[in-house]
């Protein structure tokens, strides 16, 4: 998809027509469809290049916390493509005429996208992790349709957090020890995610 940084610094106007167009759709198997589509242009140039920065930022966290979330985050980024595509293949969705759960959460997170994208393209330094329009725009799709088609948490379950709380299913449901923690970080994927806040980290 961008192969190259010429193509990658020329992708503002894309992240902002995606995730208009994005913002329309009512139907998860609609959605579904629509971020596969986007998500398979990302080539495997482009999962090499994010992988090599990610180890180096894995690489930079304490010990043995990165060794600890290494997993989930190869999970994350990667693991979470293939997933997505083999769905996308098989048609999972195709036949299902679901309504996304929470319309307004969706339609607020595609607004955030593309207002992070409007900053940013007029020189703002408030960037998320990775700098990089085409990582910005991969991450995003990949928790769209993980946390507005599969309604599943922003971060896989088992993911670990300083002070050894995780992310966790119980009988059904998520929970996340910082899932209201981020609430001053206007654009954490953890504003829209489905899980609850896990209630024991606050008595830790």
């Amino acid at each position: 998809m961008f192969a190259n940084e010429q193509d990658v610094s020329g992708t503002f106007n894309e992240h902002k027509s995606i995730f208009a167009r994005l913002a329309t759709i009512d139907k998860k198997s609609e959605l579904a469809r629509t971020l596969a589509q986007e998500i398979k242009r990302f080539s495997l140039y482009d999962l090499q290049v994010m992988s090599a920065f990610l180890e180096r930022e894995i690489n930079n966290l304490p010990s043995p916390y990165g060794e600890n979330i290494r997993p989930y985050f190869i999970e994350q980024y990667f693991g979470r493509y293939y997933n997505i595509l083999a769905i996308y293949n098989n048609g999972a969705f195709s036949d299902r005429d679901e309504e996304i759960n929470d319309k307004q959460m969706f339609r607020d997170y595609c607004s955030t996208v593309i207002s992070f994208e409007l900053e940013y393209d007029k020189g703002s330094e408030n960037r998320i992790t990775m700098n990089d329009p085409f990582y910005s725009l991969y991450y995003y799709l990949l928790s769209c349709f993980y946390m507005f088609v599969l309604d599943e948490p922003g971060h896989p379950v088992g993911t670990p957090f300083p002070g050894g709380f995780t992310v966790q299913k119980i009988n059904g449901e998520y929970y996340c020890p910082i899932r209201d923690k981020e609430k001053d970080v206007e654009r954490s994927i953890c504003n829209f995610c489905p899980a609850k806040q896990d209630e024991t980290y606050d008595k830790s």
